[in-house]
Formats: C-alpha cells, sequence, structure tokens
C-alpha cells in the first residue's frame, strides 16, 4: 500500500482509467494490503497456527497423560468435603489452603488449591483427592481458571509468548492484530477473482474453487477457498486472542470498563462485618483499635460441608471452586469453574458460620459483552463444546497453515524467471493503490487505520513499517529505470 507513488508505471499493466478505478478502487488497496501483511506477518500466524493447534487438542491430551490424578473409580458414598480437605491439607501443613473444587463428576477427584510461594502467577498447588477414600492420589501445580496442569501450561505459554517471556507476547498479539486484516483483506480478493468467473449459478460459488486451474491459479482458488472455510473461525480467534494481549488487550480492558463490560462478581462482605473491621471507623472490637485474629483454618474447613450445601441448592450445579477465606467478616465465594462443556458461571456468597447464601450472581444477569466474552475465550481455550470444539479448532489451524503455505507458494511462483537470478522473489503488486483509490473510499480507510493503529499499536507500528519499506522500495526503483 503506498500513498505516494515513486515507481514509473507497470509496463505490463496499463494506467488505470476513470472506469477501472471507480470500479476496482478497493481492489489494488486491498492487494497490495494482503500483499505486504502475508509476506511479513504470516511467518508470525504461522507460528500461532502450529502452536494454536497443539494448544487446541492439549485438554484432551492433558485428560489422557493426567488420568491417575484426574479420574478414580467410583463406588460407595463420597466422604465429606471437610474431611477430603483435611487430608489434603496434612500433606501440605506448610501451604496456605486457599480453595477447593469438590469433585464435578462421579469418577472425578476433588481438587485442593495452596498458594505456594515459591510458584508463579497465577499458579496454585493442588492435592488430588479421592472422593470415596479422602485419600490424596498425588500434587501437581495447576494454572489459571480452567486449572490446566503442567502439560496443558507449557502448550499454553509456547502458543502465548514461546517461553520468552513477556517480549516473547509480542509474537502472539501481532498475529492476533493482522490475522483479521490479512483475513478481510483477502475475502476482498476472493470476491472480485469469483465475481470475474463464468457459470455462477449457485450461493456456493464463494466455497468452491475452480477445478479448471491449473499451476498458480490452481494454488490461488485453493488459497482462497480454503480461507473462505476457515474465516468465521479465525475472525473469532484473532479478536479472543487480542483479549489476552499485552497493548492491544490494555485498550480492550480500558474499552470495556468504560463501557461496562467488564465480569461482574458476587460481593464477600457479610453484613456488619465492614464496620466491625474498620481499624478507623467509630465501632471497635472489646479489644482495642486491633483488627480481629484470623478464623482459625479448622473452623473453615468445617463449615466447607454446609457452604457447599448451600451453594448447590441455590444453583451452583456445575464444577465448582470454594475460596477460603481467611479473615473473619468475609464470605465463601462459590463459582462455577471454566471446564469443557459448561456455558454459565454462576456464582453464590455464602456466610460459613451460618450457612445462609449473602449475594447470589446468576450468569442470566451479566451484561451481554461479558457473556460473548465469557464464551469467546471458552471457545478459543477449546473448552466450550469439549472435544467437538478442539476438533474443529484443530482442523481450522490445520486450515490456516494450508493457506499460509499456498501464500508462499503463489508468492514464489510469481517470480520473474527470465533473466534473473535463481534467488529473485516475486514481484510486489502494481503501486501507488491508495492514490487510485476513489476518495470517497480512500479517507474512511485512513481515518479507520489511524482509530485502529491507536487501538492496535503493534498493528499501526506495523503498517508504518510497511508504508516506509514501500517508499524506499519505489524511490530505488525510481533511480534504476531513470538511471
Amino acid at each position: 500500500m503506498s500513498i505516494t507513488d515513486t515507481s514509473p508505471p507497470d509496463a505490463e499493466s496499463p494506467a488505470p482509467t476513470k472506469e477501472t478505478r471507480s470500479r476496482n478502487g478497493l481492489y489494488p488497496l486491498a492487494m497490495r494490503l494482503h500483499f505486504y501483511a502475508g509476506i511479513f506477518v504470516a511467518p508470525f500466524i504461522l507460528i500461532a497456527a502450529v502452536t494454536g493447534a497443539l494448544y487446541a487438542i492439549s485438554p484432551t491430551v492433558e485428560s489422557i497423560t493426567s488420568h491417575q490424578l484426574l479420574k478414580v473409580e467410583a463406588h460407595g458414598e463420597m466422604r465429606p468435603l471437610s474431611e477430603q480437605v483435611t487430608a489434603a491439607v496434612a500433606t501440605e501443613p506448610d501451604l496456605k489452603l486457599v480453595a477447593v473444587a469438590p469433585a464435578p463428576e462421579a469418577d472425578d477427584t476433588t481438587r485442593v488449591l495452596f498458594e505456594d510461594p515459591s510458584l508463579g502467577e497465577s499458579e496454585r498447588r493442588a492435592v488430588f483427592v479421592n472422593p470415596y477414600t479422602a485419600q490424596p492420589v498425588g500434587s501437581d501445580v495447576v494454572y489459571g481458571s480452567s486449572g490446566a496442569l503442567p502439560m496443558r501450561t507449557w502448550i499454553d505459554r509456547l502458543h502465548r509468548d514461546l517461553h520468552l517471556g513477556e517480549p516473547g507476547r509480542i509474537y502472539s498479539e501481532l498475529a492476533a492484530s493482522w490475522l483479521w486484516v490479512v483475513a478481510l483483506a483477502g475475502l476482498v480478493l476472493w470476491i472480485r477473482r469469483v465475481r470475474g468467473r463464468r457459470n455462477r449459478n449457485s450461493a456456493a460459488w464463494l466455497l468452491a474453487p475452480d477445478g479448471s486451474q491449473t499451476g498458480r491459479g490452481r494454488s490461488m482458488n485453493w488459497h482462497g477457498a480454503v480461507g473462505i472455510w476457515i474465516m468465521p473461525v479465525i475472525l473469532l480467534l484473532s479478536a479472543t486472542g487480542m483479549t489476552w494481549s499485552t497493548y492491544a488487550g490494555e485498550s480492550i480492558t480500558e474499552l470495556r470498563e468504560r463501557l461496562s463490560w467488564t465480569t461482574p462478581a458476587v460481593s464477600t462482605a457479610l453484613p456488619g462485618a465492614t464496620a466491625q473491621g474498620h481499624a478507623g471507623g467509630e465501632h471497635h472490637s472489646s479489644g482495642g483499635d486491633h483488627a480481629p485474629a484470623p478464623m482459625a483454618m479448622p473452623t473453615r474447613i468445617a463449615q466447607l460441608d454446609g457452604v457447599y450445601t448451600a451453594a448447590r441448592a441455590n444453583g451452583i450445579t456445575q464444577g465448582s471452586e470454594i475460596a477460603v477465606p481467611a479473615e473473619p467478616g468475609v464470605a465463601f465465594a462459590v463459582k462455577e469453574r471454566r471446564m469443557s462443556g459448561t456455558y454459565t458461571v454462576d456464582s453464590v456468597a455464602v456466610d460459613g458460620v451460618t450457612g445462609t447464601v449473602t449475594d447470589k450472581l446468576a450468569y442470566a444477569d451479566w451484561p451481554i459483552m461479558a457473556k460473548l466474552t465469557n464464551w469467546g475465550i471458552q471457545f478459543h481455550m477449546g473448552l466450550m463444546f469439549g472435544l467437538l470444539n478442539q476438533l474443529l479448532l484443530l482442523a481450522v489451524m490445520i486450515g490456516l497453515v494450508v493457506v499460509l503455505m499456498l501464500g508462499y507458494l503463489m508468492w514464489w511462483k510469481r517470480r520473474p524467471t527470465r533473466g534473473a537470478s535463481r534467488l529473485a522473489i516475486g514481484r510486489a503488486p502494481r503501486r501507488g493503490a491508495l492514490r487510485q483509490t476513489a476518495p470517497w473510499l480512500a479517507l474512511p480507510i485512513v481515518a479507520a487505520a489511524l482509530v485502529v493503529g491507536w487501538f492496535v499499536p503493534l498493528v499501526g507500528l506495523s503498517l508504518l513499517g510497511f508504508l516506509g519499506v514501500d517508499v524506499i522500495v519505489g524511490l530505488v526503483v525510481g533511480k534504476r529505470v531513470t538511471a
């Protein structure tokens, strides 16, 4: 894409007429943008696709490789939750108990979660307990809201930052940010190409490659058709992936806060607890200004049975996690877990002393955008529809790899074959695309690019880089012609 055209006209392509410009104003712009983004950004998208394919099936792989921790033989009655937690605490007496995830299915283990200072951010130590015998079967580190075990966490981080830490997240953000731009530009090109075919007699013409083509044309047809097949899913993956990114994610978070689209949460403050526990307030305990002592953990553990019963009686019927408060005046928060095949995240707050539900938040009461964000993340993680979700994502990632490989093959076949070095590369589309675009279309495109570049900085910076490369190439070619 070029704002100023310093290169001479292409000898193979006559100057566009007013009729051609009016009819094809968007086409050359989409072609040039698709070309540069495809050449320079596609490697990052390729890495994201390959690691994403692994990430898509990692929940199922985890269920197989960690079967001994996750599954037990169902027989008899489950032991009280407090008894299961007591057994787990005995194995980790030096760690702080923070949560419990009761066995969601008859053959699942119970997870007892501890805060471990030696672990990283969002990581916790989990002791897995057989709910029928109240005996621990093992322990491991779990990560994030889905409780991923180390193997799935390793794949997650490979997909997110290539195990390079915060600097590595630039790769995934660049891929997610540009994926929708490349896809939509490709859609414009594909519609234009398919409309030029003969014998279009059904609505399926966009989905069908032209089998009569050979060579580069055959590659282009399959490149476009497969791209259309996978486009709805990759656009969703691009949007949800950006919510996790560093720079674009910050803009998205700020936007959600301004529009009240953030994820709500139940209040765990018990009635009257704020006044009693406020050191500077008008009400103080009999001991003076000192805060009440933390409640003994055995007492909290004993309250778990009543808390869990009250939560289930108030709509928490799916697999859940119970946050165990360490301080007085705080209720237990019981929230449904992000698990395979779950669609809601209901939550309640329960007073551990009385077993009374003090606050309740049904998923139906979430803002619609918060719901859509949650569902999108569930889908991105391969958890929304279980194995079917994972297989769909795997197929889409394979399709994306095919599209990228065909794109590079087309670029290679576009290279000059006469009087050129064997290392010659494919030619770029004709320059001056933006100048050829009608003003009524060019101005909104430039405005949109500025807005996107501001809110998605990596797109803006890389787009400036493309423009810089384009201008330099034009200057070099211009000098060669005039020399």
